[in-house]
C-alpha cells in the first residue's frame, strides 16, 4: 500500500468574459446603485472578474482545467481513476457535476462525484482524494473546484455581487512513495448558516426562498481570521512542521484584506502570500487551485516548496492543507 499522495499536475481556466471593476459599475448604475473601481479595490483588491456567458456550467469550466492539469502531469484522462470537484453551483440538480466532467473527458467507469463545502471546497476534496489514495482506493485522482457564481448574485446588493466570480482550477493527485501531502484539518459549524447563504431551493418545479447569495460581511471576516489561523496551526502541528517552514501561504482568494490578516497571524512575509484575487474574485472552491496554477505557471511556486492551502466557506466550513509540492 502507498503510503502518500503527490500533487503531479496544475491547471485552470477563466471564462474569456472579462469584467472590470469599471464595467461593473457602469452596469449598476443603471440599477440605481452607486460603486465604483476606488471603492471596491480599497475594500477587497479586486480589480476584475470573470464572468461566463449563457449556456456555459461549471462542468464545462473544469474540463478546460482539468486538460490543462492533466497535460501538466503527463498524463491522459484514461489514468484517472477518481474524479471529485467541489462546487456550489453544479450544472443541474443531479446528477453531479463530477460526473458530468467524467463523460466529456470521454471516460467511465471510476467513482466520480461532487463536494459541497462552498469556499472551502478544494480543501475538503484534497482531503477526500488523498484518503482514497493512502488507502488503496485510488492511484490517480482529478481534484477540481469549478464555480459559476454570477448566476447567483444579487445585483442589487453593491457589498455582494461585487466580490465574486467564475472559474476552475484542477490538480492531478497521484500515489506516491515520497511524502507530498502531509496533514490537513477540516471543520465546520452550522450554527453560523446565516452569515453567508444562498436561502433558496426548488420544489414542486418551484423556487422556494431566495435563490441569491445572502452575507454578513463583517461577521465573515472576524471569524474568517481566527479559524484560518487555528486550522493552519493544527495542520502545522500535525505534520511536526512550524510556521517558518511555510514556503508559500495559498488562501482562498477572497478578500485582500482576510488574506493579508491570515499571513500576519502566522507571523509570515506578506511576500510568502500567493494572491491572484485582483484579477479574478472570488470564484469560491475554485479560488485556490486557480492560485496554485498561477503560482506555479509563473515559476514562483517550483517544486520541492512546502505550501499551506487554506479555506474558509458558507457552512461555516473551513480548513488547511499542508503539502510539499
Amino acid at each position: 500500500m502507498t503510503s502518500y499522495s503527490r500533487i503531479t499536475g496544475t491547471g485552470s481556466y477563466l471564462p474569456p468574459r472579462r469584467v472590470t471593476n469599471d464595467d461593473l459599475a457602469k452596469q449598476l448604475a443603471e440599477r440605481g446603485i452607486e460603486t465604483s473601481d476606488q471603492w471596491i479595490i480599497e475594500r477587497t483588491g479586486i480589480r476584475a472578474r470573470h464572468f461566463v456567458d449563457d449556456g456555459v456550467n461549471s462542468s464545462d469550466l473544469a474540463l478546460e482545467a482539468s486538460r490543462k492539469a492533466l497535460e501538466s502531469a503527463g498524463r491522459v484522462a484514461d489514468d484517472v481513476d477518481l474524479i471529485i470537484v467541489a462546487t456550489s453551483t453544479p450544472d443541474m440538480v443531479f446528477p453531479s457535476s463530477a460526473a458530468i466532467l467524467q463523460h466529456k473527458l470521454g471516460v467511465a467507469g471510476c467513482p466520480a462525484f461532487d463536494v459541497q463545502a462552498v469556499c472551502s471546497g478544494f480543501v475538503y476534496a484534497l482531503t477526500v482524494a488523498d484518503a482514497m489514495i493512502r488507502t488503496g482506493t485510488a492511484r490517480c485522482a482529478l481534484v477540481v473546484g469549478a464555480e459559476v457564481f454570477s448566476r447567483i448574485l444579487d445585483f442589487n446588493d453593491r457589498t455582494t455581487c461585487v466580490l465574486f466570480g467564475d472559474g476552475a482550477g484542477a490538480v492531478i493527485l497521484e500515489a506516491s512513495d515520497e511524502p507530498g501531502i502531509l496533514a490537513s484539518d477540516l471543520h465546520a459549524d452550522g450554527k453560523h448558516v446565516g452569515i453567508l447563504c444562498v436561502p433558496g431551493h426548488v420544489s414542486g418545479g418551484e423556487v422556494l426562498g431566495k435563490p441569491l447569495l445572502h452575507m454578513d460581511g463583517q461577521a465573515v471576516f472576524k471569524l474568517a481570521v481566527r479559524v484560518l489561523e487555528e486550522a493552519a496551526r493544527t495542520t502545522l502541528a500535525k505534520a511536526g512542521r512550524t510556521e517558518a517552514d511555510i514556503d508559500w501561504l495559498i488562501p482562498h482568494q477572497a478578500n485582500i484584506r482576510i488574506m493579508e490578516g491570515t499571513a500576519k497571524k502566522l507571523k509570515m512575509s506578506l511576500d510568502k502570500l500567493i494572491v491572484t484575487v485582483h484579477e479574478h474574485g472570488n470564484t469560491s472552491a475554485a479560488s485556490i487551485p486557480l492560485a496554485l496554477d498561477e503560482a506555479v505557471r509563473s515559476g514562483k511556486v517550483k517544486k520541492g516548496d512546502t505550501v499551506m492551502l487554506e479555506g474558509v466557506g458558507g457552512g461555516f466550513t473551513w480548513g488547511a492543507v499542508l503539502l510539499d509540492l
